[in-house]
């Protein structure tokens, strides 16, 4: 299996460093995949105040013409992670930084919240990881593919074994 890092994650300098082997590429979603399964699964890395500002409507940002910005932008990720088997949110903080508003925004904790459990019923499930730091987030990233990986080995052998 080789974990594939999303190009945007580099050119940021916000690439994870794994223990599985990687490979840098362009990803349609979110930041971090498996090789073979771009389509299936996706993982997005989220820090605390990049998610805050992907729950805030453009009107409350400034107007950058056609590019979609803030809120519009991740639901649009969002909406094209509906088609993948498995699609999650991996948060640099934990969630009590959401609830207390330990973050630069004005917009308000519980505003921030609903938000966020709003996306995870409208989106299929959605699941937040809120891991607490960034070690955590690299840590539980790799968990989540390396299991997806292994559940889909799991069930090919299943059907293999039924003929």
């Amino acid at each position: 299996m080789k974990i594939i890092i999303s190009s945007n994650e580099v050119a940021h300098g916000l690439a994870y460093e794994f223990q599985t082997p990687s490979e840098v590429r362009h990803l349609a979603t979110g930041d971090y995949s498996i090789d073979g399964a771009e389509h299936l699964i996706s993982i997005e890395r989220k820090t605390l105040n990049d998610l805050i500002g992907c729950l805030i409507e453009q009107s409350e940002k400034k107007k950058t013409g056609k590019k979609l910005v803030g809120r519009e932008r991740f639901e649009a990720e969002l909406q094209r992670s509906l088609s993948m088997d498995y699609f999650a949110v991996v948060v640099e903080a934990p969630l009590s930084d959401i609830i207390y508003g330990r973050y630069t925004s004005k917009m308000h904790p519980n505003a921030a919240l609903q938000s966020l459990i709003a996306f995870s019923v409208r989106y299929g499930k959605l699941p937040f990881f809120f891991c607490g730091d960034r070690k955590n987030g690299q840590l539980v990233t790799e968990s989540l593919l390396l299991k997806y990986a292994r559940e889909v080995e799991l069930k090919l052998e299943a059907m293999k074994k039924r003929g």
